[in-house]
């Protein structure tokens, strides 16, 4: 079986020369979705932004590996050129981990969800990711649950996040984090942030105070035979952050349009976030783009503790 897997990954997989330098340095990296930038942001933000995030990964003294499906590889690190390109692709596929298969025999361009993000770095041994927020339960449908939450109940990686997208159902997404056993760490935080706000009303497991503390709790979780995920959840930058009552009238207001357009399924998010930075009057993509930005620097930073660690 291991023989197979390793053949599967000189066929799928394509490691970048930083990347494989950097694992054979020891070095700290990052992983980064790319379907923020083909579904994520509009044009040219999408691409200003995949820049500065792998920016302040290297700032912060860490490898960035940004992951994308493209030319029938599933990459491991972009050059510049490729990050462009993917950028500003056109009919690029959203691809989680049930479309792999059809992206690389069909040669797709793709952009990692979180879950596709999260089973491509595992393969190759990446164990911190940073992101903006997971997917979950959708409100008003519990058949609705995003793979991210299926993905992390079984496989080892550090997930840094701003919590949950705050247009699902918040409770409902930390009772299957709870049943998937993935632990919800809160960064300097007692309670779960809720995306665009730090405030949400629910708790977390456990308050880390230091980057330290947290790398410690990583490997004690996977030391004492858990094989799943480890959900970081850190709160956006009070500059940032919409008030709570505030992002939770403009859903509500999104999610009656949605329903009016019978938009389902997939079309689902990226309708409700572009809905809603109309009715927050662009201040959702700003905090958006704000909590991207310092998850990638504490990611980083929780990277290089546990290489330190070891």
């Amino acid at each position: 079986m291991r023989e197979n897997n390793n053949q599967m990954n000189q066929e799928y997989f394509s490691l970048s020369s930083e990347i494989i330098a950097a694992q054979k340095n020891h070095a700290a990296i990052v992983a980064l979705e790319s379907a923020v930038i083909t579904h994520g942001l509009p044009r040219p933000i999408n691409f200003e932004l995949a820049r500065e995030l792998e920016n302040i990964v290297r700032l912060q003294g860490g490898i960035p590996a940004t992951i994308a499906v493209m030319h029938g590889k599933i990459k491991i690190g972009l050059s510049p050129i490729e990050l462009e390109q993917l950028a500003f692709a056109d009919n690029s596929r959203k691809i989680s981990p049930r479309d792999f298969g059809i992206a690389l025999s069909k040669k797709l361009y793709g952009g990692t969800t979180v879950a596709g993000t999260i089973l491509a770095a595992s393969q190759v041994g990446i164990e911190v990711f940073a992101t903006g927020g997971i997917g979950g339960v959708h409100r008003n449908s519990n058949f609705d649950i995003s793979a991210d939450l299926n993905i992390m109940g079984k496989t080892k990686i550090a997930v840094v996040c701003a919590g949950v997208k705050a247009i699902l159902d918040l409770p409902a997404t930390l009772e299957v984090l709870e049943t998937f056993g993935v632990p919800v760490i809160g960064f300097q935080t007692d309670e779960f942030p809720a995306f665009y706000s730090s405030q949400s009303g629910l708790g977390v497991d456990f308050k880390a105070n230091s980057i330290k503390e947290i790398s410690s709790l990583i490997k004690a979780h996977w030391a004492c035979g858990n094989s799943n995920s480890i959900l970081i959840t850190v709160p956006p930058p009070k500059e940032f952050e919409i008030d709570y009552k505030k992002v939770e009238a403009a859903i509500k207001d999104a999610l009656a349009d949605a329903n009016d357009r019978h938009i389902h399924g997939a079309a689902t998010t990226p309708h409700l976030l572009q809905k809603m930075n109309e009715l927050t009057n662009g201040k959702s993509l700003q905090a958006n783009l704000a909590l991207l930005k310092n998850n990638a620097e504490i990611a980083t930073k929780i990277a290089i503790a546990l290489i330190r660690e070891e």
